[in-house]
Formats: structure tokens, C-alpha cells, sequence
């Protein structure tokens, strides 16, 4: 299958920006994001390089042997030489600190994201052999409460498919742009709950990636694998009658393709989709802060439901490893034990 055009571009967007904040450190994070470039995304070494530029600051700001020092001043000999307290202060320094007068505050999953990172840098380097010690890894990640995971009920899914169709439950000012969008949002949200697509994938869906034939269409996935989806009756009729208008529309240059455009005939963006499932998520389930993740997870959940086969869920949803969706939704079997108990009556009351 050919590469997404629109993904090909925002590959070479992160890779040109993650060139732009090397310049930014130290000649030897070059070593280190060549080196972990087969088996990352563009965006994870970026995000590495933005929580690496955080760890050098520190070492300028905070240690006073780097005071003096240029952050590209800083050699890998110095890394090494890096007394363990030093990693703890810096885990310390990361609850609060100043960026362009600005106070950032980190709880302990931006913490903790932070650490992973320079533990995999050190990890490199003490498996190249370049560092003596890998003292990161003595750090203790700071711990991170499970989340509830949040999804939607049958009922609220009807009542936000029916939000969306109907757009009666929105502000006047709402239901004038409605009338314009409301084919194309009923397509997206019935995507995402028929199909359990991430938010990324569905920004990046072509008109071609679409096969009515088969009830199908390709996403590109992380890591930039595209794989085959399928969609049920209700997905495919909602398409085809958002297609009908997406047609007669003439896209901006370089948006041509895309399945999904905003009013300005662009390709819409996450952050755009991100706002539109909270429009019509709030009217109908305002106590639920509802996302594109949350809409996933309700496909998810609905699935395992039906099939009992985490296996499959962890599949169509794109997980590599099956620990990550047992975690998330085995806790529907242990639901599924306790109602058992209370069913079984050992005596009539």
C-alpha cells in the first residue's frame, strides 16, 4: 500500500523540527536519536528531545559545575560523571520549574513521562558502551494512579447519535453551522464509535482509503503500519451520505484528499475533532468529559462485550501488547463474576 500523503508530510514536519531542537543540545543526543530511529515514531523522538532540552536546562540552571557551561558545551563525559543526587534532584526540580518566565508544573504522569525518557538516552548510551554507569535507571519512576476508564452507555450512545443527526440539543448559534456539518459529523462520530479508530488515524483518512466493496478502509497506524479496518452497515451509511456532499466540495490546495474537511475546506485537524465530539458530547452527557479516546474506549468496551475475546480487541484497536487492553477492559469479566454470585440463590428467600 503507498504511503498517506498527509502522513508522509507530517513525518517530514516532526523530523524537521526535531533537526531545529538538536541545534538546542548537546552533539551527543544526535548519536542517540539516529540511533533509535528504526524502531521509533518521528513524534516519540521529538518528545524526547523536548523532555532532554528540560534535563540540560536544569543541569545549567540548577548544578553549579554547569553554571559557566553552553548547553551544546556539554559532553557525554560529563552526563557519565553525573553523581546519582543529581537525577534525584532533577526529579524534584520537574514538580515545579521556570521556562521563559513561566512557572510549569508537572504531577506525576508528566513526571514520570520525563523520567522514562532519560532513562531510555541512558539506556542507549550504556548499551553502546560510551557511559560507564546507567544511574538513571536507579531512579524510582514516581507512581501513577489507574484511571477509571470513562465510556459510554447503549443509551448514551443512541442519544449522542441522535445529537448529532438532529443537532437539537444545541445553542442557536450552534445549529446554524449544523445545518453545514451535520452529514460530516455524524460520519465522524459513527466512525468513531463503529470502529474504534484513534483520533490521528481518522484526521489522516483519504477519500480513496475508503472500500465500499468490502466495507473497508486503511489507516495508518503508530509506527506508520497501515492495516486494514472494517465497518458495519450503520458506519458505511453514514459515509456514503456524507460522500455525497464532500463531493461537491472543492478543498484548499494540499487538502484535495482528505475524507474530512472544516469550513475552510481543509483537512481538519485533531484539535478540531477533539472540539467537535465535546460540542455534542456536552449536551447529551455533561457529566462525562467525552473525547475521541473516551469514543475508542467505548467501542472497545462494547466489543469485548459482544466477542469475550480480548485477543480480538486488542487487534482491531491496534494495541502491541495485549497487557495494555486486558488492563483496560478485563475488569468488565470481574463485573461479570460478581453479578453470577448474586444470580445463583442457594435457598428461596
Amino acid at each position: 500500500m503507498l504511503e498517506n500523503e498527509y502522513y508522509k508530510n507530517s513525518k517530514l514536519n516532526l523530523n524537521n523540527r526535531l533537526k531545529e531542537l538538536e541545534k538546542e543540545l548537546p552533539d551527543f543526543c544526535t548519536d542517540f536519536f539516529m540511533g533509535i530511529e528504526p524502531t521509533t515514531s518521528p513524534l516519540t523522538r521529538l518528545n524526547y528531545a523536548y523532555d532532554l532540552r528540560v534535563f540540560f536546562n536544569f543541569l545549567i540552571l540548577e548544578v553549579p559545575s554547569f553554571k559557566n557551561k553552553a548547553i551544546n558545551e556539554i559532553t557525554l563525559k560529563d552526563f557519565d560523571e553525573l553523581e546519582l543526587k543529581i537525577f534525584e534532584q532533577y526529579l524534584n526540580y520537574l514538580t515545579y520549574y521556570n521556562k521563559d518566565n513561566e512557572i510549569i508544573e508537572n504531577h506525576n504522569t508528566g513526571k514520570a513521562r520525563k523520567i522514562a525518557s532519560l532513562k531510555s538516552f541512558s539506556r542507549y548510551f550504556y548499551k553502546k558502551e560510551k557511559i560507564s554507569e546507567n544511574k538513571v535507571a536507579l531512579i524510582d519512576s514516581p507512581s501513577i494512579k489507574e484511571k477509571t476508564i470513562v465510556r459510554l452507555e447503549p443509551d448514551e450512545v443512541a442519544n449522542l447519535i441522535d445529537a448529532v443527526e438532529n443537532g437539537n440539543t444545541l445553542s442557536k448559534k450552534q445549529q446554524e453551522y449544523h445545518t453545514k456539518t451535520k452529514l460530516r459529523d455524524t460520519a465522524i462520530l459513527t466512525l468513531f464509535l463503529g470502529t474504534g479508530i484513534r483520533v490521528s488515524e481518522l484526521v489522516g483518512l483519504n477519500i480513496n482509503d475508503i472500500d465500499f466493496k468490502s466495507n473497508a478502509f486503511v489507516v495508518t497506524r503508530k509506527g506508520g503500519n497501515q492495516v486494514t479496518l472494517y465497518f458495519g452497515n450503520e458506519v458505511r451509511n453514514a459515509l456514503l451520505d456524507y460522500l455525497k456532499e464532500r463531493k461537491l466540495i472543492t478543498a484548499e490546495t494540499g487538502s484535495e484528499n482528505a475524507l474530512f474537511l472544516s469550513l475552510q475546506r481543509k483537512r481538519l485537524t485533531q484539535r478540531s475533532i477533539q472540539n467537535l465530539v465535546k460540542k455534542y458530547s456536552k449536551t447529551v452527557t455533561p457529566l462525562k468529559n467525552i473525547s475521541p479516546h473516551k469514543l475508542r474506549s467505548t467501542f472497545g468496551t462494547r466489543l469485548y462485550q459482544e466477542s469475550g475475546d480480548i485477543y480480538l480487541v486488542a487487534d482491531v484497536l491496534g494495541h502491541k501488547d495485549v497487557n495494555t487492553t486486558r488492563k483496560h477492559y478485563a475488569a468488565m469479566s470481574e463485573e461479570k463474576r460478581r453479578l453470577a454470585a448474586k444470580i445463583i440463590k442457594l435457598r428461596e428467600e
